[in-house]
């Protein structure tokens, strides 16, 4: 029989503290791309076991106290919806978006040794990290006033290197402003220019999850050019831990995976150990919502975006939003509201990201602070 172990008083009181701390600041929560509005509690009794999934899930390994069948599932699920070709697919659940970002670039960079890495500046920190890690050089591109990126300068930075291939990171979705940079453009310039040895990864990790139903649909997919992606779990779809999916054609991934002995599998992720419980979570929640469900989050979504940005015109703010974006940018407002409902600020802008969980009771409570700040100024 086990021994029963309990904490101390001071302990518990802790993790109470903990516990009602995080339950009131998950309240008024606008200014980052994470949805809490799910329910995991039928997967409790998973949490008893400990689930990993030790190198690829497409094949079997000696370690069997693990999700791969499911994690295979939310792989072609989303690879489905990304249009990748059927027969030259390969992925697997991440710690999250920028992880799927350094597996890219590690498969990219394994193709093309000597290719230098294109990126906007108005790209997610992780980029400019793993090019670091991985040692690649880089060159950053001018972003437009929207946050996407300038095509005229990408095309001028790689005629300066056009002996070298070319890796570009295309943003779908970028950190404050949600524009999204359009893959089908970026690969013609590269065909134009007549540079055969190219490599286009979609940092998708915000968008992801809604671009595909969105109208009319953002260039950015494998129809549309990329040869890998990368999303988050936890934003769009919500989770109780940070997760991603990272997807790429299998003929690339061939070409760095090795067979370890030790695991019965081949090492072909960033990590050894893997998260088994994160794959069982996307899985619940892609198998609870359907194709159907994630169009009505993005309705949702869509719908509080534009009421949104209306209530903050009608008030004379300056605020505004991309083509179908479900971010609304505006000046910052005071450090108490900023704070309050913590709202991600950069240069005077702050943000708001109507995630799915978001209510229009939410915003309105949000513009009746706006309000009451305004009448004090």
């Amino acid at each position: 029989m086990k021994p029963i172990m309990k904490l101390h008083t001071t302990e518990q009181q802790q993790l109470e503290e903990l516990y009602h701390s995080i339950k009131s600041t998950t309240q008024n929560f606008l200014g980052y791309p994470v949805s809490k509005d799910f329910d995991y509690s039928e997967l409790m009794p998973f949490l008893q076991f400990p689930l990993n999934n030790l190198g690829d899930p497409f094949s079997e390994s000696t370690y069997r106290v693990d999700s791969r069948a499911m994690e295979r599932e939310v792989v072609n699920f989303f690879a489905g919806l990304f249009r990748a070709h059927e027969n030259d697919i390969w992925g697997y659940v991440t710690n999250g978006g920028s992880e799927g970002n350094l597996y890219s670039l590690y498969v990219a960079r394994e193709l093309y040794p000597k290719g230098m890495v294109y990126f906007s500046e108005a790209t997610h920190y992780s980029i400019q990290k793993n090019v670091t890690l991985l040692n690649i050089n880089y060159v950053i591109v001018k972003s437009l006033p929207n946050g996407e990126m300038d095509y005229n300068d990408l095309k001028e930075a790689i005629g300066y290197n056009r002996h070298r291939p070319a890796i570009v990171v295309a943003n779908i979705g970028t950190t404050m402003t949600e524009a999204k940079d359009n893959t089908k453009k970026i690969k013609g310039i590269l065909e134009d220019m007549a540079i055969e040895k190219h490599y286009i990864h979609a940092d998708a990790a915000l968008a992801g999850g809604f671009a595909p139903f969105v109208t009319p649909r953002p260039q950015f997919d494998f129809e549309d050019g990329i040869d890998s992606i990368s999303i988050s779990g936890h934003k769009f779809i919500g989770s109780p831990m940070p997760s991603g999916v990272v997807i790429v054609k299998k003929d690339n991934r061939d070409r760095i995976a090795r067979r370890i002995a030790y695991i019965g599998s081949s090492d072909a992720t960033i990590t050894g150990s893997r998260n088994g419980h994160t794959p069982l979570f996307l899985w619940y929640a892609i198998k609870k919502l359907g194709v159907e469900g994630f169009k009505k989050r993005t309705e949702h979504s869509l719908g509080v975006a534009s009421y949104t940005e209306n209530k903050l015109k009608n008030l004379g703010i300056e605020a505004w939003r991309n083509p179908n974006a479900i971010t609304i940018v505006f000046p910052a407002p005071s450090t108490e509201i900023i704070d309050k409902w913590q709202l991600a600020t950069e240069n005077g802008q702050s943000h708001i990201i109507c995630m799915p969980n978001v209510s229009y009771e939410q915003i309105d409570n949000f513009i009746a602070d706006i309000e009451v700040e305004m009448c004090t100024i």
